[in-house]
């Protein structure tokens, strides 16, 4: 049974990996929509809870963006740290167990949540999909599984 170190010593792990995983992916979108800019994409991101009106609002549209996006990182970080035992138990190696999360990651975001919040659905094209599932990988996957299997070799 693990000790309260290790639980103590697993929440501050996630907590500044969170941090990481969410700034990362975060910078990827800003440089890959330079034309765009952040607060476009932080508005994008909150008018996923309240639609169109996230484009029209002020600050507190930007601010309630950053807060979600953090927020999701931070589920996608804390979900994949708990489960990497068991993903690289089935796949064997880690960066194998990057790329398989990162694509999963995606497709959760993209196939349900998104579809299901107030963005609604839109066509898919091949070129969005693969820097997306790329950032992802990179900017969840990749930080993640390298802090996680330095750990899981100590615990």
């Amino acid at each position: 049974m693990p000790t309260k170190t290790f639980y103590n010593n697993a929440l501050k792990t996630i907590l500044w990996l969170g941090l990481v995983t969410g700034t990362l992916d975060a910078a990827w979108a800003i440089m890959f929509n330079l034309n765009l800019g952040p607060e476009v994409i932080f508005r994008y991101i909150a008018s996923g809870m309240f639609g169109k009106a996230a484009f029209a609002g002020g600050p507190e549209m930007i601010v309630a963006g950053v807060v979600f996006h953090y927020l999701t990182a931070y589920l996608f970080t804390t979900a994949f740290y708990v489960w990497y035992p068991a993903f690289l138990t089935g796949l064997k190696n880690k960066y194998i167990v990057a790329i398989v999360y990162g694509a999963f990651a995606w497709m959760i975001m993209n196939l349900a949540v998104i579809p299901l919040s107030k963005i609604g659905t839109f066509p898919a094209h091949p070129l969005p999909i693969i820097k997306g599932v790329l950032a992802l990988i990179i900017c969840i996957g990749l930080p993640v599984v390298l802090v996680a299997d330095k750990h899981n070799k100590q615990s």
